[in-house]
Parts: structure tokens; C-alpha cells; sequence
């Protein structure tokens, strides 16, 4: 599909699309690929686990892994491929510098985009994709000897809704995560088999912050310990999963972490950029936005954010 044809607002699609084709609206790869190219070779992984819906796994493990690695999982945007993701994202080249392993799991459904609206991706142990990508996660630590306590999930547009999902499926899991073009958990829930949740879409659904953190709660019923950071970026012109989905998101976290909804600290950290933290003013405060003024959906990931990502989750030094 020509860039173009992605960058027509949503409702001239959805005329010319119908049911489970308009998920394939997600489909913008990141805008500018890295520069760097990682110096070891992405692998596909088999036999690695309870693998509900047929997910692939592909990983890159640098050269100089560190002892007790830290682990990134980056699912990949509608349309997309875990060696898209691996191609087009700056992860691969920062694990050569950071020693980190980067798990890219791969959707083999025919939409390429994961399952974050069915009543079992919605429940811990229900099934679907993130049971696939947890066995992802196992089968790593096992292997590589992973560091348990920084696992970390970073992915855009599917993959960002994704990433808010396993965060609140598996908060004894994952450290934090960092949600590019996402939605909040729970707001694409579909009952009828549905991909594409339109009113979420169209950021038309407004709930209280309690009650999006009580879907969260909900996720993992009688879970009472720790819950990840969330880091969470948003183009102000998106017309795909449009921008009130954001503020939707830093509600949702910022109420699950118990922190308040007013932003300890607000900047500008790059031009046309607002950055606001809450519950803290560092850089792994509990919960991080960061707007982009006059962005859409294809054109929202760009070099140098994926470093921003590391900083965030505390992977960025040495």
C-alpha cells in the first residue's frame, strides 16, 4: 500500500475497507530507519513454548551479551514482521552497545496484527499472542541466564497496544514499557471476534481513571505486588488510533502506579516535543508522556527515540 494511501484519514479508509481489513490501517512502518547496522544476525527461534496462536519468535542476541542480561521485547506495528521491526528500529544497534537481548515476536495471522481485543489476549493465562510472547520471555531467561527483574516491552502501533496488554497481564514480568501509537489496556476489547474496535479507534472512548486502571486490576485478579512503568508517545494528528488515546493511557497507568494525574514535571525536550512525567521528575519516573506536535500515525517513530526508550527503562549506560 503506497505511503500515501496510509497517510488519508481514517474514515475514507474505513469506507473503503470493512470487518477485519480495517486493522490493516496499522500498518505504517517507523518513519526513519536506524543508521547503524547490528553486528550479529537476527535468528528465528522454534520450540520455544505453549504458543497458543502460532506466533514466530525472532531474536537478536549482540556479540558482547552481557552477564544477566536485560531482555526487550518490541512487537511490531499491523502489516508488520519481527524482522521488520529488527530492520527499522534502532534496538538491534543499542543491544550492541548496551549488551541487551531483543525478542521480536512475529504475527502470523493474516491481518499481521496482534490479538489485543478478544476476551482471552485480555486475561492473564487466557490464551492468544501474549501467552505466546511469554513463553518468549521464558524460554530466554532460561537459555541466557536473563536478568528476571529487567524485562521490558517496547512496540509501536499494534505492537504498542501490545505492549500496554502484557504490562497489565504480566506486571510480575515486566519492568516497564514504552507504548508508541497505543491505546490504553482493555480499549479494544471486541466479544464478536472482531480485530478492529472503531470507537477506540477513533479515541471516542472516555473513562474515568479509576475505571481504566480497574480493567488493568482486573487483568490479574488478586495481584497485589509491584506494577511496571509505563512510557507512553503520541503524534497529535493521528487519525488512525487517534491522539486522546493518549491521555487515556497516562491515566490508566498513572492511576494503576498510585501516582497523581498532574504532572510532577512538564518540558520540552526536542522542538514541537512535550514531555510530562508523574510521580517523579527523573528520568524513570512512574509515568511518562511525550506528545508530538504535528505528527501523524505513519511518521510518529524517528532515530534517536529508541536511546529515549533505554534511558527510560534504565538500560542506557555503560
Amino acid at each position: 500500500m503506497p505511503a500515501t494511501t496510509k497517510r488519508r484519514p481514517l474514515r475514507t479508509l474505513l469506507a473503503a475497507l470493512s470487518g477485519m481489513l480495517a486493522a490493516a490501517l496499522v500498518t505504517a512502518p517507523p518513519a526513519n530507519a536506524r543508521v547503524d547496522e547490528p553486528t550479529a544476525a537476527l535468528a528465528e527461534v522454534t520450540g520455544f513454548g505453549e504458543n497458543p496462536s502460532n506466533l514466530q519468535m525472532y531474536l537478536y542476541v549482540p556479540d558482547n551479551v552481557s552477564d544477566k542480561p536485560a531482555v526487550v521485547v518490541a512487537p511490531h506495528w499491523c502489516g508488520g514482521s519481527g524482522p521488520a521491526m529488527h530492520t527499522t528500529t534502532e534496538y538491534a544497534s543499542l543491544a550492541d552497545r548496551y549488551g541487551y537481548i531483543v525478542i521480536y515476536p512475529s504475527v502470523t495471522r493474516d491481518t499481521k496484527c496482534f490479538d489485543v481485543s478478544s476476551p482471552q489476549a485480555l486475561r492473564r493465562g487466557g490464551g492468544s499472542d501474549p501467552v505466546g510472547i511469554k513463553s518468549m520471555v521464558d524460554w530466554v531467561t532460561r537459555m541466557y541466564d536473563a536478568d528476571t527483574s529487567r524485562i521490558f516491552a517496547t512496540g509501536i502501533s499494534s505492537g504498542g497496544m501490545t505492549t500496554n496488554v502484557l504490562l497489565a497481564l504480566y506486571p510480575d514480568v515486566f519492568a516497564a514499557g514504552a507504548s508508541f501509537a497505543g491505546v490504553p489496556f482493555g480499549c479494544f476489547a471486541t466479544t464478536d471476534g472482531a480485530e478492529w474496535n472503531h470507537p477506540c479507534a477513533n479515541g471516542d472512548i472516555d473513562r474515568t481513571p479509576q475505571e481504566w486502571g480497574d480493567l488493568v486490576r482486573a487483568a490479574y485478579p488478586g495481584y497485589n505486588g509491584p506494577r511496571p512503568r509505563m512510557q507512553v508517545w503520541h503524534g497529535t494528528e493521528d487519525d488512525v488510533l487517534c491522539y486522546p488515546n493518549f491521555k487515556e493511557q497516562i491515566e490508566q497507568w498513572a492511576n494503576v502506579l498510585g501516582v497523581s494525574q498532574t504532572p510532577a514535571v512538564t518540558d520540552s525536550p526536542q522542538s514541537s516535543w512535550t514531555r510530562t512525567r508523574y510521580g517523579g521528575t527523573g528520568d524513570q519516573a512512574p509515568v511518562e508522556g511525550i506528545s508530538l506536535q504535528g505528527v501523524g500515525h505513519p511518521d510518529l517513530y524517528a532515530t534517536g527515540m529508541a536511546a529515549r526508550v533505554l534511558t527510560f527503562f534504565g538500560l542506557a549506560s555503560g
